[in-house]
């Protein structure tokens, strides 16, 4: 993995809570960074432009307090998220206010952040910006950003449309700093196969929505426009948040674990009825660790495993494979 930036150096979990527009608020970022994920909301959630100053006041104080009473456990950093495009009338007043609270992470979306890059550093800020495509990753970096966000199909928001493992690889051809893989992750599982496709960290969203801390209205949980599939997700969300069931793995040393608790509380709305299936103890049915069980992984220095890309995929590769032509007839591609 990448050498992560000083904020993100001594987390639990390689994991960021996105920004979910309306529903990310200070105390649903406060929770993630005290269970050690970094929590993040958009900064157009604040409503009026005012409010941003009182919540950002509120985060750093609570968060301030909770690294006093558990010095054997700090929070996790938090991140704003600015909509960096003409279209945001509030985005210079909204960095102001960012700038006076000398917020530790920036993720940017929409347009490269170039004008804003040097300010955010000038305050001891990381940015981190959205990108959908090659493209937008290399105008980024020409910006100076310190971390990519690869915005993958099944993300929410402004999804990209290409496959994680194709956007991966293609950056990691052009860049080795600092890579966040989105799209539908929801497991620990999943987060592990992030790390194993050559991302640092995994982005994390929907299975927030389900937590009191959250703004979605209880009607959302049980709206009758959601498909059978979608309420279905968020009952089991709610079911698995009782204590998140993180991983099939444990992230630091490759052993099968239980859930890990979290402060996150499911939202009353989202709970399953009684009738539904029993809760897992472990992810996928994993028996918890014996005596007899394999050594760890190793240990990357920020305690996650180390995952060699190398092991992932050739070292060196052609672009282009030539295959062999059939005896007779030209040669067909199948799709």
């Amino acid at each position: 993995m990448s050498k992560l930036p000083a904020p993100l150096n001594r987390l639990p979990l390689p994991i960021i809570g996105a920004p979910l527009f309306i529903i990310s608020n200070p105390k649903l970022v406060v929770a993630q960074c005290s269970a050690g994920v970094v929590g993040s909301m958009p900064a157009l959630n604040a409503r009026p432009a005012a409010q941003l100053e009182d919540w950002l006041a509120e985060i750093t104080e609570t968060l301030a307090a909770w690294d006093r009473n558990h010095p054997d456990r700090p929070a996790a950093p938090f991140a704003v998220n600015q909509i960096v495009h003409t279209s945001n009338a509030r985005l210079d007043a909204d960095f102001d206010v960012l700038e006076e609270h000398k917020v530790p992470l920036v993720i940017t979306s929409l347009r490269a952040p170039t004008e804003y890059v040097p300010r955010i550093h000038a305050w001891g800020g990381h940015v981190f910006h959205d990108v959908t495509s090659i493209r937008h990753a290399e105008k980024a970096l020409e910006a100076g950003v310190d971390g990519l966000i690869l915005v993958c199909a099944g993300a929410g928001g402004h999804s990209g449309a290409l496959s994680p493992m194709a956007l991966t690889s293609e950056v990691r051809r052009i860049y080795d700093g600092l890579v966040v893989l989105a799209g539908s992750i929801t497991r620990g599982e999943h987060v592990l196969a992030a790390l194993a496709m050559g991302a640092d960290m995994a982005y994390m969203g929907t299975r927030f929505i389900a937590t009191e801390e959250a703004r979605a209205i209880d009607a959302y949980m049980t709206s009758p426009s959601l498909t059978p599939i979608q309420q279905r997700f968020l009952r089991r969300t709610a079911d698995l948040l009782e204590q998140w069931e993180m991983a099939a793995l444990d992230l630091r040393d490759g052993t099968h674990r239980p859930r890990l608790s979290l402060t996150l509380t499911p939202s009353a709305a989202a709970r399953p009825p009684a009738a539904t299936e029993p809760q897992q103890t472990t992810a996928r049915g994993a028996a918890p660790p014996s005596a007899g069980q394999p050594p760890s992984a190793p240990r990357s220095s920020t305690g996650w495993p180390r995952i060699s890309r190398r092991s992932a995929r050739a070292s060196s590769r052609p672009r282009h494979v030539s295959m062999p032509r059939a005896a007779s007839g030209p040669a067909t591609t199948s799709r």
